[in-house]
């Protein structure tokens, strides 16, 4: 008989290795060229998904059952160095905060899953979505349960690589593929701050262990053991990193961009998960965020600010999809707003509750615009918001350009960070073809040489 402990070591696992058996057999079938059908490419997402989502409820009513604050669990060590006390570990926490947040993940995706199937139904691309849905589902699953910084950046990449390559997924025509590769370099600017952060808490403790850098205590108790000018050091890194995945200032411009992939992954995606796992990021750290007030109060301005930007350009954008990807933007900024000022329970419960919601109005987006216009014709007339008639006129005007620009960071973003850099690289190019020219000569002076002394040997 095993103990309740063990069951709930094997529930945690089979979680998590579900979706990777899922990906391992779409994988293998899509190298080998043999997609199977349809109805079977369903089944089998719909089967391991399921079965990911059963241990969870397994899991979390153990964990629940036996009055258990967190369980680690090690699955095994990637590099270990005992005599300086530096390691790379692969663990997974269930906890009060990632079970919630996995949960939600894998009821998403099999609700969302089953609205895919009927809705790429005859599509040519229908195995090839399934097989980076079934990335995406492992991303989710993994950055959820991560108990290391090695651990979650994995999950972290997962995710983001699913996510672009989703952007791009209808590639006959040039914007998807063009959007997909923005959101891409997005992605990097957040990934190069998480893996920068990873560094330097290696640096720091010698591990990425959640319990060493955030205290043993469970969540939301832990206390870190880093002192106030670490943790705002390691705690800006992660706030770009959570900015960049959840498109809070100054990167909300990828989010209305990420709307040219298929409806389901915009739900998924960008209406539901994806969008708030910077969220996620930030709640797993807080015990830095209560370490530092210069970070938490760095954290509520940017929370303020992505929702002030959001609900301008929510106000004017012309097509569904947009007009709910800056609402969902808002909700975001708000939650993070409400991590920065101390809440830890009332941002994860507003992160579900949105999440949930959002994913229903994503799907009923086609139908949404005719209950909109029902709606206006019963109460007659245009519906505007409730501060339009306090604002002046050439103040209302301003800022509709404001906000149909959105905020320009997509420009700021291009002339002050892109463009200088892919500016420095083209010089560099540059140098190096000129040096190569200089070289060139002499290099066929050297060879001819070498022939003539051969010729005459």
């Amino acid at each position: 008989m095993m103990d309740p402990e063990t069951w709930l070591s094997a529930l945690g696992i089979i979680a998590l290795v579900a979706p990777a058996v899922l990906v391992l057999i779409l994988g293998t079938l899509a190298v080998f060229d043999a997609p199977p059908s349809e109805r079977m490419t369903t089944r089998i997402v719909q089967t391991l998904i399921g079965t990911s989502l059963l241990a969870l409820i397994g899991a979390t009513g153990l964990l629940l059952g036996m009055d258990l604050p967190r369980l680690s669990i090690k699955l095994v060590d990637w590099v270990s160095l005992e005599r300086v006390h530096y390691h790379f570990a692969v663990k997974i926490v269930l906890d009060h905060l990632s079970l919630p947040f996995a949960l939600l993940s894998l009821v998403l995706c099999v609700t969302i899953g089953s609205f895919a199937t009927r809705y790429m139904h005859r599509d040519p691309g229908f195995f090839r979505f399934f097989l980076l849905y079934s990335v995406f589902v492992l991303g989710m699953v993994t950055a959820s349960l991560a108990d290391t910084i090695e651990t979650l950046f994995f999950g972290w990449e997962l995710v983001g690589l699913s996510s672009a390559l989703l952007i791009g997924f209808f590639q006959d025509r040039p914007a998807p593929a063009r959007n997909g590769l923005w959101v891409w370099i997005v992605y990097r600017v957040a990934d190069a701050a998480l893996l920068l952060a990873a560094v330097v808490m290696h640096h720091m403790t010698g591990e990425g262990d959640f319990d060493h850098l955030l205290g043993e205590e469970a969540w939301p108790m832990g206390v870190t053991n880093l002192d106030e000018y670490q943790a705002l050091f390691v705690g800006v890194l992660l706030l770009i990193a959570a900015a960049g995945k959840s498109a809070l200032i100054p990167f909300s411009g990828w989010l209305p961009r990420a709307m040219e992939g298929p409806t389901p992954s915009s739900a998924v995606f960008y209406g539901a998960l994806s969008v708030h796992l910077g969220a996620f990021l930030l709640l797993r750290m807080s015990p830095l965020l209560n370490a530092s007030l210069p970070l938490a109060m760095l954290t509520v301005i940017l929370g303020l600010a992505t929702v002030a930007l959001s609900s301008l350009s929510a106000s004017v954008q012309t097509d569904i999809k947009s007009a709910l990807a800056y609402s969902s933007l808002a909700q975001v900024g708000l939650i993070v707003a409400e991590i920065g000022l101390g809440f830890r329970w009332l941002p994860l419960v507003h992160l579900v509750g949105h999440a949930s919601l959002r994913t229903l109005q994503f799907l009923r987006a086609p139908t949404l615009l005719q209950d909109y216009h029902r709606l206006e014709n019963a109460v007659g007339g245009r519906l505007s918001g409730p501060i339009s008639g306090l604002i002046p006129a050439r103040a209302q005007a301003w800022l509709y350009r404001f906000a149909l620009e959105r905020g320009s960071l997509d420009v700021i973003l291009w002339q002050k960070v892109v463009r200088p850099i892919t500016s420095a690289f083209e010089a560099l190019d540059r140098l190096d073809r000129r040096w190569s020219n200089l070289s060139e000569p002499e290099a066929l002076a050297t060879v001819a040489n070498t022939q003539e002394e051969e010729d005459r040997t």
